[in-house]
């Protein structure tokens, strides 16, 4: 059995001072690893009949499209600011470190559809509640939330009350 968490590389003071950086990459080169997560992140999911997979800017997309493949939906890029070319809506979150804004494309998500939001870690959670709001705007409805890595220390957990979170490593 592949240990994942053992393919987590931990980085000091990045990208500040104070901050430890959990790098995927170690784990996403590795190909067994790799397939390995993406079955973990899928195997809750696979009867709930979603329509979307959301995923988060930029490494929540290395997990997010892969899985709307692995569950027959369609895949909604919510992107940082700036980046989506057409008439979007957009959220404001807090990091924890720092501030960002996040934005969708008005048509990505239709009225009563289920979404799978997906991001490669759950810290505070800021940015997964960002991505709901937006959502929810939207007129979807948020199935569950799923996450690679889940840094419990931060209490992410808690700010999503009420919904089902799945992840497959925690910290």
């Amino acid at each position: 059995m592949i240990d994942l968490k053992e393919r987590i590389r931990s980085i000091p003071d990045f990208p500040k001072k104070g901050i430890l950086f959990r790098d995927i990459t170690t784990l996403i080169k590795d190909e067994e690893a790799f397939k390995r997560a993406l079955e973990l992140l899928a195997e809750p999911f696979r009867d709930k009949a979603i329509d979307k997979v959301a995923a988060i800017e930029a490494r929540g997309f290395i997990f997010g499209a892969p899985l709307a493949y692995m569950l027959g939906a369609g895949f909604v890029p919510i992107r940082k600011s700036g980046k989506l070319p057409w008439d979007k809506i957009f959220e404001t979150c807090t990091l924890e470190y720092g501030e960002e804004r996040l934005e969708i494309h008005i048509d990505a998500v239709s009225k009563g559809e289920k979404v799978l939001i997906v991001d490669d870690l759950l810290a505070t959670g800021g940015t997964v509640l960002a991505s709901k709001r937006l959502i929810e705007r939207l007129g979807g409805e948020v199935v569950a939330f799923a996450f690679l890595i889940e840094l419990r220390d931060l209490n992410g957990r808690k700010a999503l009350e009420g919904y089902e979170v799945h992840s497959v490593i925690q910290f």
